[in-house]
Parts: structure tokens; sequence; C-alpha cells
């Protein structure tokens, strides 16, 4: 009988091949499948090992919140046995961020957008109930007007540039007072209802918070700067090696020879990942807001960065035409 070995490339599992033959290739082709998931599982956990702690740490607080809410008295009396304190965990897992200012921001923008949405929404639904007596439609028109007014100009708010740090915190002011208005509980019953929902809200939030800046915390400011300086030393970088590889010197690298690729030299395309930092820095920006620490404080010009990110830029754009010389391959025989 032929063997697996000599039957040659196989395309099909299941046409052409005994049943002995079968299950080992299959077990075969799981394993590789496996493995290659694996190391792509490990490259990111070694790219950058503060993701593995970011998973603790959110494990972390969603464990403090059910063991708070849910088996601790008074706690779990207040919620009526953790039927309310379930938006806690909910708050967790949407708020907590990598990084402390955007857990932070999300974090305070949901506490601040649902105490006021959610007041509002208790005075608009009392004043439906009451001035509309037990008339149902009459409650449906004066809560669907206001739903739709407020929705229409948070939603509108939305765009305004100087809003964009709230952004989070007028969806949330959205969902919120729509949820709130439209309950169906009665105003007995309808204020301690959404009392327990925001003190769960609130709670959540606090826990993500102290978690996300007691244990390992990533600071936006930092990787900011960190982001900025290494930018600029990779145009440092380009402009140093520049001379040599042009004229065929080999400064930069003294052990290159002439007419070696440039592909195996990265200093010339380590500029490239400068031409697309945009986003990423504003993003920082943004959230370094946020933060607070020893080293820098609230009031540090975070607009300057992005200001030396955007010159940065500029200049490595004029790299990018300079560098065209190696692909024209316009270089200077240096006598």
């Amino acid at each position: 009988m032929m063997s697996p070995e000599s039957a040659g490339p196989i395309t099909n599992y299941n046409y052409g091949l005994p049943s002995e033959w079968r299950k080992p290739l299959l077990r075969q082709s799981l394993g590789n499948k496996v493995y290659r998931v694996a190391r792509k599982i490990k490259k990111v956990g070694q790219d950058d090992p503060r993701r593995i702690v970011h998973g603790l740490k959110v494990g972390l607080a969603i464990t403090l919140a059910s063991l708070l809410l849910f088996y601790i008295e008074p706690f779990n009396k207040l919620f009526h046995q953790g039927q309310n304190g379930i938006w806690a965990i909910m708050t967790i897992v949407l708020i907590f961020e990598f990084s402390v200012g955007a857990t932070l921001g999300k974090g305070l923008n949901r506490m601040a957008a649902t105490s006021s949405a959610a007041a509002l929404g208790v005075g608009i639904h009392n004043i439906a109930f009451r001035s509309t007596r037990n008339n149902n439609a009459g409650q449906a028109v004066v809560i669907g007007f206001f739903v739709f007014t407020t929705g229409a100009i948070c939603t509108f708010m939305r765009f305004i540039p100087a809003l964009k740090p709230y952004d989070y915190g007028l969806m949330i002011f959205i969902l919120t007072f729509s949820m709130v208005s439209v309950s169906s509980y009665g105003p007995e019953d309808f204020a301690t209802v959404v009392r327990d929902r925001i003190l769960s809200i609130i709670i959540g939030s606090v826990i993500a918070i102290v978690v996300c800046i007691c244990i390992c915390p990533v600071w936006n400011g930092e990787d900011l700067q960190n982001l900025i300086a290494k930018n600029i030393e990779k145009l440092g970088n380009f402009l140093e090696g520049f001379k040599g590889e042009y004229f065929h010197k080999g400064e930069y690298f003294p052990n290159s020879e002439d007419g070696q690729s440039l592909d195996n030299k990265p200093f010339l395309k380590g500029y490239k990942s400068v031409l697309t930092s945009k986003s990423s820095e504003e993003t920082m920006a943004n959230l370094a807001r946020w933060e607070w620490q020893y080293r820098f404080g609230f009031k540090h010009p975070w607009k300057q960065y992005v200001k030396v990110g955007a010159l940065t830029r500029e200049c490595a754009y004029k790299i990018e035409a300079l560098n065209s010389y190696f692909n024209f391959e316009f270089q200077v025989n240096h006598y």
C-alpha cells in the first residue's frame, strides 16, 4: 500500500485517501493552525507587554465590582442583590481603556453625562406624567417632543470641534436621557431605579479609574513625548546617513559595501512612519489633557507637541523628495 509520504501533494482530505490516513493529516493540519495562532498571540504580547497587563487590570476591575455589588453588604442590599449592580460591570467594560487619559476621559464623561441626563429625564418624565394625568397619548407626545429636541441638539453639538473631547459624554447623555424619559416605571419606583443605576455607574467608573491609575499606569503624555522624540530621531538618522550613501562613502555604515541594496538599510525608510503619525499625535494630545502627573500637570502645553509634530512631518515630506535621488540612481561619483 502506498504511504502518505509517497502519495505526493494532497489538496483534498476527503477524496482519494484511505480512511486511516485522513485523521493523522487532519490532526496535523489543525495542529499547524493552532501553532500559527499561538505565535501571532505571542507576538502581540511581545510587541508591547503592557497589553497583557491591561487585560489583567480589566479582569481585576470587573472582579472587584462583582464582589462589591453582589456579595458585600450593604451594597448588595442597596442594589437589590445585584439587579442594578450589573450597570457597574457594563460601565467598566465600556470605559476601561489602555491609557489613563482615555479611561479618565470616558469615566468622567460617563459620570457627568449619566447624572445630568438622568436628572433631566426624571424631570421630563414627571412633567409628562403630571401634566397629562392618565392620558397615555399626551404623555407620548410630550416625551417624544423632548426626546427629539434633546437628541437633535446634542447630536449637532458633537460636530463642534471645541466639544470633541466630550463626544463620548454627549453620546451617553443622549442614550441615558432617552432611556430614562421613555421608562415605563411609575413616579415613585422611577426615582429609586434611576438613583440605583446612577450609583452603580459611578461606582463602576471609580473602580475602573482607580485600577487604571494605581496598577502599572500607561500615560498618554509620556507616549506622546516619546513618539515626537522618536520621529525627530528618525529624520536625523536619515540625514546623517544620506551623505555617505549618496556619495558611496559608507560613512553611516562603515562595514557596508557600495552597491548594497537600500532595503537592507532601515534608516533610509524610517522617516515614512512620520508621514502617517498625525492622527496618533492628535489623539494622544487630546487624551493627555485628562491626565495629571508629577512631571507635567493639567496646564501642560500639549498643543505645542501637535505643532512640533506638524513641523516634523513637513520636514519628512521634504526628505521624501530628497529620497527620490536614491530611487532614480542620481548618485554622484566621488573622486
